[in-house]
């Protein structure tokens, strides 16, 4: 019971950390963003995120490997064999320096091509295009080399030094912003350059710290299959549900370019960034808590890791709700406060995007608790076709001569709540311990219910005031401190209402003192 008490302080001290990050991030984020579309134009800008996104499709070999890597090093960890863990750090950066090569060679050529002939660029641009991609290369290449030693320190659950170095990555990005000011050269180049420098400047301060502070991150040469096959095979099974989800992701971006042009894919880049700047809250703590599941079922603690898995997915769903939505419900107000001229269908495509990542919620932790049984070969398969068809449909149905921009985003929503289903029923299957009825009555059904009483007070406040700031911080404020309430009096378990219960007692009483 005391090594159950010792993890939940240790993920919400690890939570805090990346959530001090997160603020910083968020703030430094929102000041940037509206200079930069403002310094690149919104061609350049929407170029600039469509010419990325074809190099990130590109990562869905190192995707697949990095969920092996972050697995096996918290898998080895959580048994305490430090012999094995060294062998399978060197195994998992021999791989991914492979890799990395792969997607040189894969996006020099027909990466390249398509850059040149298919993509919509506008007249005179093609030459910074070029430079763009290149340098999203480069970019690639010191992403993936550095899986390794990231997967490190989150098996560690060392969350402040990642806090600490994604600071340090703000406020260079921050210092990005004066730097394209000041350039006379072409900006929309100059930015692709300036974010490169400050990946690799990242890069080498997580390699110093792993280096120095963890035995397994020196490098040795090695084949050991007993270790790299089993990586390769869960890398390969996880191959084709990675490279479906990036095709769900960035293909979502290319064809709204291929239907609509550039200009769309700047307003679907300003939704994205806005809604994962909301979802971040969420994912640091899923960050936090993912280490322990896998850990948990290393050494035979099913149930803990049941219990962990259900009540974290309830709470990062109520957390993320209750920040969503006043984004929601206010996204027009603030994106004219924002970036005052946002391109069209902005705050649309926040706010589906934000949608898609409330019921995301529901499955992020059965993932992690499929790849904690290292048997993944099922749910890649029925996954990975889930995901692979949301672009299909969506390319079909405009084909046909349907122009709402928001259909690829409908449809993705619909197939989301299929994932679920999905993947709650695999992990039944791979872990008989765990119940459905447990998920759906704790996880499912609290969650909605919490989440309905909840919103009546903020409601009830947005239909009766004007737009503006004081509905904006009414909304919000009403949001915190109803869903506060009603996940104590619903969203919450007996012993963990308890917990809270005797906790704020103990604060109120040394208050006093």
């Amino acid at each position: 019971m005391s090594d159950i008490s010792e993890n939940n302080k240790r993920i919400a001290k690890n939570t805090i950390f990346l959530y001090i990050r997160l603020l910083l991030a968020m703030g430094v984020g929102i000041y940037t963003s509206r200079i930069i579309l403002s310094a690149l134009g919104q061609e350049d800008f929407g170029l600039y995120s469509v010419v990325g996104s074809i190099v990130v499709m590109f990562y869905f070999l190192n995707n697949s490997m990095s969920g092996a890597t972050s697995r096996f090093l918290t898998f080895e960890l959580g048994r305490k064999d430090y012999e094995r863990l060294k062998k399978t750090f060197s195994a998992a950066l021999t791989i991914h320096i492979f890799i990395a090569l792969i997607v040189v060679i894969i996006g020099e050529t027909i990466g390249l091509w398509y850059l040149e002939t298919k993509l919509v660029i506008p007249d005179g641009r093609l030459f910074a295009a070029r430079w763009v991609y290149h340098l999203s290369l480069l970019s690639a290449v010191i992403t993936i080399t550095q899986v390794p030693y990231s997967a490190s320190i989150i098996a560690h659950e060392k969350m402040d030094v990642y806090a600490y170095i994604e600071i340090i990555k703000t406020l260079l990005q921050l210092g990005i912003v004066f730097l394209l000011l000041l350039g006379d050269s072409d900006r929309l180049i100059l930015y692709a350059v300036l974010m490169v420098s400050v990946s690799l400047i990242t890069t080498l301060l997580y390699r110093w710290y792993c280096i120095n502070r963890f035995q397994e991150c020196k490098y040795k040469f090695h084949t050991d299959k007993s270790i790299i096959n089993p990586m390769l095979s869960f890398s390969g099974w996880n191959l084709y549900s990675d490279l479906a989800f990036q095709a769900q992701g960035n293909g979502i971006n290319v064809i709204l370019n291929l239907f609509f042009g550039t200009i769309v894919n700047a307003a679907y880049g300003i939704g994205l960034q806005l809604s994962r700047a909301v979802y971040s809250f969420i994912s640091n703590f899923t960050m936090a808590v993912k280490p322990q599941i896998i850990k948990y079922y290393s050494i035979g603690q099913v149930r803990e890791m049941e219990s962990l898995m259900n009540s974290s997915t309830r709470y990062s769903f109520l957390m993320l709700f209750a920040l969503a939505m006043p984004v929601i419900l206010e996204t027009d107000f603030l994106l004219s406060v924002w970036l005052k001229n946002p391109p069209e269908f902005s705050g649309l495509f926040c706010q589906l995007s934000l949608v898609m990542m409330m019921l995301n919620v529901f499955w992020i932790n059965l993932k992690h608790a499929t790849h904690a049984t290292n048997n993944i070969r099922l749910a890649s398969i029925i996954i990975g076709t889930l995901f692979l068809s949301i672009p299909v449909i969506s390319y079909l149905i405009l084909k046909q001569g349907a122009k709402q921009v928001y259909i690829p985003m409908v449809i993705a929503i619909s197939m989301y709540a299929f994932i679920i289903t999905a993947r709650l029923l695999i992990v039944k299957k791979l872990i008989p311990q765990i119940s459905i009825l447990r998920y759906i009555k704790n996880v499912i059904l609290l969650s909605v219910i919490t989440a309905c009483v909840g919103s009546i007070l903020p409601l009830s406040i947005y239909l009766y005031m004007s737009e503006g700031w004081y509905r904006l911080i009414s909304v919000s404020a009403a949001y915190i401190f109803s869903m506060s309430l009603a996940t104590y009096f619903f969203g919450m378990g007996k012993e963990m209402r308890s917990k809270v219960k005797m906790f704020l007692l103990k604060k109120i009483r040394s208050c006093k003192k």
